[in-house]
């Protein structure tokens, strides 16, 4: 099986969003965040063989991680750098069927600036 190396999108103040909010979700929502982890971790044993029901390719090369706890449906937006590394955008609860188009649009800007300089806006994942 293919693994992926995750890495997350970092702004050029160091601020990294995703971390922000599973930092968040973890104080408000512990079992969620439980949930939004193990997606992660089965994008990085997976890679690009990941798909529904655990990720949906949204578009522009800009796919979700797909998870829900209860009624709520958290997803978390990211796009493949090369053939190995998974680059997570940012994460958020979903209270419509379709993902937001700003949300996509946002992940595709931050996947722009990374093409633009990966070593200002490209972090390692850590827990």
């Amino acid at each position: 099986m293919p693994q992926a190396t995750i890495c997350v999108f970092r702004e050029a103040s160091g601020v990294i969003h995703l971390t922000d909010w599973l930092s968040e979700l973890e104080k408000k929502e512990p079992e969620a965040y439980a949930k939004c982890l193990h997606a992660i971790l089965k994008l990085e044993s997976q890679g690009w063989e990941l798909s529904m029901p655990h990720s949906r390719n949204l578009r522009d090369g800009i796919f979700e991680l797909r998870t829900r706890l209860r009624n709520v449906r958290y997803r978390i937006l990211y796009f493949f750098r090369g053939q190995s590394v998974a680059v997570l955008s940012h994460g958020f609860p979903k209270k419509t069927r379709k993902t937001p188009p700003d949300e996509i649009d946002l992940a595709l800007k931050r996947k722009h600036r990374i093409g633009q300089s990966p070593q200002q806006h490209l972090a390692n994942w850590e827990l």
